[in-house]
């Protein structure tokens, strides 16, 4: 079973239309929400995976009607609440007491070289099964086979279809147990490059390829 934002390939959502010489920040609160949501993650309760699987966890009806930054905040407030940071009655304007963490505040002078650095994922880990030109077979169905309903990097378009390996990655943190406190469980990843036409059923020009980044247990191999 897939969440709500596994998108790709469904129709009815209509085209993606880039604004031309689109600002970074449509409105003043978006570039608080940003702020306070990096702030956040610089505490280090949680993960980038575990803030995208919190994201991909709203209720449906929520996902599909809040804007980009609005699941932004409605997920960081779902993470402060469940990590202990905040309560519910905090977030909906009631006293706030000390902040157990406020010590570890990023302060602003810090932002952009926090930005500049990011979130580096590759890891020591295993040898990687696959080499260059393999042909392989993505998992089917796309589930996280470690927490039901849990966080997975596999997209279910490309669940049961068969590529071939262009480049090994090392091995990078594996994002279906760390969203879930589990361990960073490093394994090979893979770019992986699938036949347009096999994935859609059509494609704007014959060879199109998409390109997919895949953890080595998304992949089995195919004679």
């Amino acid at each position: 079973m897939t969440r709500v934002h596994d998108m790709g390939g469904r129709y009815g959502d209509g085209p993606v239309t880039p604004i031309p010489d689109e600002p970074l920040f449509l409105e003043p609160w978006h570039r608080k929400a940003m702020a306070l949501t990096l702030a956040a993650g610089a505490l280090g309760e949680w993960s980038i995976d575990a803030a995208r699987f919190t994201r991909e966890a709203l209720a449906p009806k929520d996902y599909a009607s809040f804007s980009y930054y609005e699941k932004w905040i409605a997920a960081l407030a779902d993470l402060l609440a469940a990590r202990g940071l905040v309560t519910r009655e905090e977030l909906a304007g009631g006293a706030i007491a000390e902040a157990p963490l406020q010590d570890k505040a990023l302060k602003g002078g810090d932002v952009a070289g926090a930005l500049s650095r990011g979130s580096p994922s590759l890891r020591l880990g295993p040898d990687p099964r696959f080499r260059p030109g393999d042909r392989v077979r993505a998992r089917l169905p796309a589930h996280n086979t470690l927490v039901e309903g849990g966080h997975t990097r596999l997209p279910a378009y490309a669940a049961g279809h068969v590529g071939v390996v262009v480049q090994s990655h090392g091995a990078h943190v594996f994002p279906d147990s760390n969203a879930h406190f589990l361990g960073e469980a490093p394994q090979p990843l893979y770019g992986v490059a699938f036949d347009a036409t096999d994935l859609w059923g059509w494609s704007e020009r014959a060879g199109d390829e998409v390109m997919i980044d895949l953890w080595e247990s998304y992949l089995e191999p195919v004679a």
